[in-house]
């Protein structure tokens, strides 16, 4: 079997796995759509079903809207999550660039040291954080989520980025510092643009916790001019009742944003996942 016919046959398994997990993975998500506008009599009495003519209620959309700043929420968290990413994606790739490009004594306990952070929950260290960012006057806003996130999100970015810059060929890096370019014009004209799919994969992998994220939310930024969505729709669960129509409306709303950045990164996640299967 020639190269052609083995990136052929690992591209073609990753789109099928892929395929397959996407269908599976949605399901949950095109059923809370479904009874989103169903009654909570048919809700609860068959989940399962499609709406008709007898269960069809879309008043639960309009309590969202009617209820909570729907809006606003969305808003915010869109701004977190897409702040975040890109600031993990610029620091993970500049840290990674650094720790592959210039080795030094003691590096390789650096890049330990930074990989610890996926194996160590950040969320232990709520506490601290809190009176960090009380210190610092950032409670309520939407700053202190931002550093939190890209602090959680640094370590899994540069342990993956570094592997994959070890991939770019040093000849044409080190062709490049021979016509005069600088290392901030290789970093950000050659490498980067070389390590797409890495960055798409990482996105990805870092926008999920950011979007579903309440315990930072909750802590850092629980009023209502930064309430993210996923704690705005709390506002719909009781402590004896639950509008079960208002929250699955929310929810719906909710996958929407997240599901077309999912789509945006898509083509080159499949990349990134394919990247040295094959030589």
């Amino acid at each position: 079997m020639n190269a052609r016919s083995k990136h052929f046959l690992a591209h073609s398994s990753a789109h099928l796995v892929l395929g397959i997990y996407t269908v599976i993975a949605l399901f949950p998500a095109i059923l809370v759509v479904i009874n989103s506008i169903k009654t909570k009599k048919f809700i609860f009495r068959s989940p399962l079903s499609l709406p008709d003519a007898d269960s069809l209620y879309f008043g639960g959309y309009q309590t969202v809207f009617e209820m909570g700043n729907f809006p606003l929420y969305a808003g915010n968290s869109m701004t977190v999550t897409v702040v975040s990413i890109a600031l993990v994606l610029l620091f993970g790739a500049m840290a990674a660039f650094a720790l592959t490009e210039y080795p030094f004594k003691g590096s390789r306990l650096l890049a330990l040291y930074l990989a610890l952070g996926i194996m160590i929950p950040i969320r232990l260290g709520t506490i601290a954080i809190l009176k960090m960012m009380v210190a610092s006057g950032l409670v309520n806003t939407l700053t202190a989520l931002i550093l939190v996130y890209v602090a959680q999100g640094l370590p899994l970015a540069i342990f993956i980025l570094s592997e994959f810059m070890t991939q770019v060929s040093s000849d044409l890096k080190n062709a490049a510092r021979v016509d005069g370019l600088s290392e901030f014009k290789i970093f950000f004209v050659l490498v980067l643009p070389l390590i797409r799919p890495a960055l798409a994969t990482v996105a990805v992998f870092t926008m999920i916790p950011i979007w579903n994220d309440l315990w930072f939310p909750l802590i850092l930024a629980p009023s209502e001019e930064t309430k993210t969505i996923t704690l705005g729709a709390q506002v719909f669960i009781g402590q004896f009742l639950n509008d079960w129509n208002a929250l699955l409306a929310a929810m719906s709303m909710a996958i929407v944003p997240v599901l077309l950045l999912y789509i945006a990164f898509s083509r080159q996640l499949i990349s990134g996942l394919t990247k040295g299967a094959v030589k």
